[in-house]
């Protein structure tokens, strides 16, 4: 197999991985708007934690993203 085709193999593996933050995410946010909802006092306390949350599940994806980079231009 060219190197070339197995860096894009790869690269195309690890954007894979960003599936799942995109959904934890999508439940996260949908949780947080449902949360509001029915405790509109507790809105502020939902959403800083919310905030947290959102971060966290990011970094997944955002080093996902950088191994396919990584894969692409750094091996040779």
């Amino acid at each position: 197999m060219d190197m070339q085709v197995a860096k894009v193999i790869a690269a195309g593996l690890a954007v894979v991985a960003v599936l799942g933050p995109g959904i934890g995410l999508g439940i996260l946010f949908g949780n947080i708007i449902s949360a509001i909802g029915r405790n509109p006092s507790a809105a502020d306390t939902i959403k800083g934690t919310g905030i947290v949350y959102f971060a966290l599940i990011e970094a997944l994806a955002i080093f996902a993203l950088g191994m396919a980079f990584f894969f692409i231009y750094a091996v040779k």
